[in-house]
């Protein structure tokens, strides 16, 4: 087996299920690290914006909450995912809280993160980095947490039209 690729990790969903990254090859996929009490947690809304407006095509979002940026993640799996559906209506899938920096790191954002090594150097800066990553895995590119969703609508487009 060669190089990994995205879809060859597993991670929990926020109930606690086993999700398998192979059931997303042929979709694009967008990893955004997210917190409920963030400068940023309104960009929950047009995630689910650009959730609703290409699931259909073929686009995957998943959030992975994490409470390693100044503790503005503090709730239970149960409670985020109520506060991401009451307060911005998400629909997408939320996993289980993880961190993303550090040795206890997710695998998968130890993937990610050096996948894109060298942009925005290799850790997570902020709650609210994004990665989108091409139907087969290949491609994946950084957004800072400043980025807007919505500036990440035309490179959506160009992977869902590869």
């Amino acid at each position: 087996m060669g190089m990994k690729t995205i879809f060859d990790f597993t991670a929990l969903s926020n109930k606690g299920k086993e999700i398998n990254f192979d059931e997303f090859k042929g979709h694009v996929l967008l990893i955004v690290n997210t917190a409920s009490k963030c400068g940023f947690t309104p960009q929950y809304k047009a995630l689910e914006e650009l959730y609703k407006k290409y699931k259909d095509q073929g686009l995957v979002i998943l959030g992975f909450p994490c409470d390693q940026f100044g503790h503005q993640e503090p709730g239970s799996d149960e409670e985020i995912a109520s506060f991401c559906e009451v307060n911005f209506g998400v629909t997408f899938p939320l996993m289980a809280k993880v961190e993303v920096n550090g040795d206890k790191a997710s695998p998968i954002f130890k993937y990610l993160k050096k996948s894109t090594s060298g942009f925005l150097g290799s850790s997570i800066k902020w709650n609210f980095t994004k990665f989108l990553i091409s139907k087969d895995g290949q491609t994946i590119k950084r957004f800072s947490p400043v980025t807007k969703p919505m500036s990440l609508e035309s490179s959506i487009i160009n992977f869902l039209n590869e």
